[in-house]
């Protein structure tokens, strides 16, 4: 599951990733702005760390065992999701799709619309 997420991520239009904080965490980023890490746990599990609206992720915490408050980051704005099996991929998917939202509905205008030209990663 963690190649399907991490292709998911960088087919978004204009996303790119790096390393800089090392070999772990992987940054995912749109405009040079963070939208996932993807940090890499012992033997087969990892975790992501996603923004959301800060209700939605009050609302995801209740819901979802596996959804914590963001590990090292800003814990009203940040969700760590914990992939162990208990969210089925399109559930991650959407959590990804906001987080990316949201970070390119708050870039300026002319940064949004020369993203939303571009054309769909295959």
């Amino acid at each position: 599951m963690k190649n399907s997420i991490i292709d998911y991520c960088l087919k978004k239009n204009g996303a790119t990733k790096e390393y800089p904080f090392g070999d772990n965490p992987m940054v995912i980023k749109i405009a040079g702005k963070m939208f996932a890490l993807i940090f890499e746990d012992e033997g087969d599990h990892f975790h992501l760390n996603l923004k959301c609206d800060p209700v939605i992720a009050a609302n995801l915490r209740e819901q979802l065992e596996a959804v914590r408050p963001g590990f090292h980051m800003n814990k009203k704005h940040w969700n760590t999701v914990m992939i162990d099996g208990s969210l089925s991929e399109s559930e991650v998917y959407d959590m990804i799709d906001h987080s990316y939202d949201l970070v390119v509905n708050n870039l300026p205008k002319r940064l949004r619309e020369s993203i939303a030209e571009m054309n769909p990663k295959d």
